[in-house]
């Protein structure tokens, strides 16, 4: 039967050919025995994992040379739907020739990009991609096994995206150095967010216990909190001009969140700090106008006196703003 018959062709050509070929006649697929496995002088090791979102399971099987901890043969068998055979069998492979300390660092996405035709196309649709990872809790479970460890043992951080492996660590380190304000920034800087999507907020194919959407709200809380801290303290101490070109900008930024720019996009407008440079008589800070404020008649009178006299008020009143 056609695929395009069977599925329809746009769901159907939301799988890479490498998952519809894999779904049918995986190459890994099946059984290692004990007394084989023995026979050849190699330990055997037989990990299970569920996933509660879908009902799937996987079983996984490594021979492993004791010698050098190598896996010099894998098997599976898959309890579940076409890309979960498909994903499991790619994952197998990936083990094959590895050491157990090797394995450990596969990833679910090293398993999907795996079974892309093309690296810039998904191999699979986003809603089936929770079928596609359970590589690494198989995988933990298996090396935990053999090293006699809990598999948990093996987790550093605080995985908040499962499919690429994003830790909570990582998502706000990058938040904060690039200034990120949307979920779909975190999803291009880190892929967190972009495959299964059950990290973003509740209601996805499973429960998570950090979701995208409260760590950007928080780190954005902190972030702004720290710039109005460090506003309020350069206006307590009035020691503006002596702070680093970083601490002003962060000063300046935190004075116009707080007191400007809800003003400037009421109107469709904003503002951005370009330079700050200290001459002989004035701190200049130069601003570029953004959305409506640019080439409005006021961003050279009013709104340029109110952002200036703010800035004044509360940084030093050696401050002059200068639109470029």
């Amino acid at each position: 039967m056609a695929k395009a018959d069977m599925l329809g062709a746009s769901l159907w050509d939301a799988y890479s050919n490498k998952v519809t070929t894999l779904m049918n006649n995986p190459q890994h697929q099946g059984e290692i025995f004990e007394a084989d496995a023995e026979g050849r002088g190699n330990k055997l090791i037989v990990a299970d994992f569920g996933a509660e979102s879908c009902g799937d399971a996987v079983r996984l099987y490594w021979e492993i040379d004791p010698a050098n901890d190598k896996i010099v043969n894998s098997k599976f068998k898959s309890f579940g739907c076409g890309t979960a055979i498909a994903s499991s069998d790619v994952m197998t492979e990936l083990c094959i020739g590895k050491t157990v300390q090797e394995a450990v660092k596969i990833t679910n996405i090293d398993v999907e990009m795996a079974l892309r035709d093309t690296p810039d196309v998904p191999a699979v649709p986003p809603q089936k991609m929770h079928c596609s990872v359970m590589a690494y809790d198989v995988i933990k479970k298996a090396a935990g096994l053999y090293m006699g460890v809990d598999a948990e043992s093996f987790e550093e951080e605080i995985i908040v995206c499962e499919c690429a492996r994003v830790s909570l660590n990582t998502l706000r380190e990058v938040i904060r150095l690039n200034d990120l304000k949307t979920i779909e920034q975190i999803t291009d800087y880190t892929k967190a967010g972009g495959f299964c999507k059950s990290c973003i907020k509740p209601g996805g194919h499973e429960a998570r216990e950090w979701y995208l959407v409260d760590i950007l709200a928080d780190t954005r809380k902190e972030m702004d909190e720290e710039k109005m801290k460090a506003a309020a303290d350069a206006g307590a101490s009035g020691d503006f001009a002596s702070m680093t070109l970083v601490q002003q900008i962060k000063a300046v930024d935190a004075v116009i969140d707080e007191s400007v720019r809800q003003f400037l996009v009421m109107d469709g407008g904003d503002m951005e700090v370009i330079d700050i440079k200290k001459g002989d008589e004035y701190i200049d800070i130069y601003i570029r106008y953004l959305g409506a404020c640019n080439g409005c008649a006021s961003s050279s009178t009013g709104t340029l006196y109110a952002i200036e006299s703010t800035l004044k008020e509360k940084l030093s009143k050696n401050i002059r703003v200068l639109p470029i």
